[in-house]
């Protein structure tokens, strides 16, 4: 357990950033500026909401979630790292890899000068991951809070092989009503439809939820919104050094096998992460350092 009184010693910033027991006793980082406000797990450097200053949240947190040393949170930003669904080799080895269930740690604090907040966090390189992921890399997410939500996952190849990455920002929006929520930015790309045996398919105008989805966009362009009329906003999600989208929603018979998703979680929320994942998985060559950028911003429609 993180000692609290040394976090907020060395790392906390009044009128910025303190640290707290959050639920279950998870040590967890409040960020509260002027412009907006954020909290982020120790556990799995887990972004639990945020939302700007007058704003609505936008990230979607279930209400049935388990906070759990180990266990996956439902809701937030989970991280998948260093590699995305399946292992390519060992199917013994967790989905997504170990990232979102053990413990980072702080390493950095500012309040920058233009009113927002950054924290810096650095994955734990314990025996439990040092199994599960033996080559020798280092994996850090900066988190800015501001009108904006900026998040940087960097990964360097510390080993004197090529490491195959494959990660995602699995990001769960809040949504006013999935089904009639439509994603636009996604036109033209080819996906993977993992309903339907894995086939490849083109996307033909904007993306929208009327069953179980879990696609994987390939070649994707830079930015794409979640267009909610209920809650009478556009999301907006930019991107650099990601090449995938993944959009996932449950829908009714998956969320009530999950158990921790909450009746009718899964018209809340709506997955579109971002990600290097399928084709697009990255060759981090030995001493090379990778970045995966999202920015999460909203306007009214």
């Amino acid at each position: 357990m993180a000692n609290l009184e040394k976090l907020n010693g060395r790392f906390g910033i009044e009128g910025h950033l303190r640290f707290i027991s959050g639920p279950g006793g998870m040590p967890v980082a409040e960020i509260n500026n002027e412009l907006g406000q954020a909290s982020i797990a120790l556990q799995g450097a887990h972004v639990l909401d945020y939302q700007a200053k007058g704003g609505k949240p936008i990230i979607w947190m279930s209400d049935e979630a388990k906070y759990a040393p180990g266990k996956s949170l439902r809701g937030g930003v989970p991280i998948c790292w260093p590699w995305f669904g399946p292992h390519a080799s060992d199917s013994s080895l967790p989905g997504h890899g170990p990232a979102r269930t053990v413990d980072w740690k702080p390493v950095f604090s500012k309040a920058l000068k233009d009113g927002r907040t950054k924290l810096s966090f650095e994955l734990v390189q314990s025996e439990k991951v040092r199994e599960l992921c033996a080559h020798a890399l280092r994996v850090q997410l900066h988190v800015t809070v501001g009108k904006s939500l900026l998040l940087s996952l960097e990964t360097a190849n510390l080993g004197e092989t090529t490491y195959t990455l494959g990660e995602a920002l699995h990001t769960y929006f809040m949504v006013g009503d999935v089904r009639q929520v439509k994603v636009e930015g996604l036109e033209g790309c080819t996906y993977i439809d993992k309903m339907d045996g894995g086939a490849r398919k083109k996307q033909d105008g904007p993306v929208t939820i009327g069953a179980e989805a879990d696609r994987i966009y390939l070649g994707t362009p830079n930015c794409c919104e979640i267009i909610d009329p209920v809650m009478d906003r556009i999301i907006r999600i930019c991107c650099e050094g990601s090449a995938s989208v993944v959009v996932w929603n449950p829908w009714v018979e998956t969320a009530a096998k999950m158990g921790d998703l909450g009746a009718d979680g899964y018209l809340r929320m709506l997955c579109v992460e971002t990600a290097n994942a399928a084709d697009d998985v990255v060759q981090l060559e030995p001493t090379e350092t990778h970045c995966m950028v999202t920015e999460y911003c909203s306007r009214p429609l």
